[in-house]
């Protein structure tokens, strides 16, 4: 005889939004600061979703460049010179 075992707990796991979207960025966090923004009546759930992706990959390009600063100086940290340096580089590239 076969024995069906029940799932112990009556709830799953909750899974966040960034995990489900495969982020480190919190898209919770930034659906709530659009929403708190007012910049518009109403907001798609793709909307913070996409938001959140643009600023992780900004972030991530501006921190590859400022720790290349970094090295470039002889240095183990980033320190907020060598992040101006990253981001006149983006916007030398980028837009000159």
């Amino acid at each position: 005889m076969e024995t069906t075992s029940k799932p112990t707990g009556g709830r799953k796991k909750a899974v966040s939004k960034s995990a489900k979207a495969g982020l480190r960025f919190a898209v919770g966090r930034v659906a709530r600061y659009l929403k708190k923004g007012r910049y518009a009546q109403r907001c798609g759930r793709g909307a913070s979703v996409y938001l959140a992706a643009v600023l992780e990959y900004l972030a991530a390009e501006v921190l590859e460049l400022a720790g290349n600063a970094a090295r470039d100086n002889m240095r183990k940290r980033i320190n907020p010179r060598h992040v101006y340096i990253a981001v006149q580089r983006l916007k030398n590239g980028v837009i000159g």
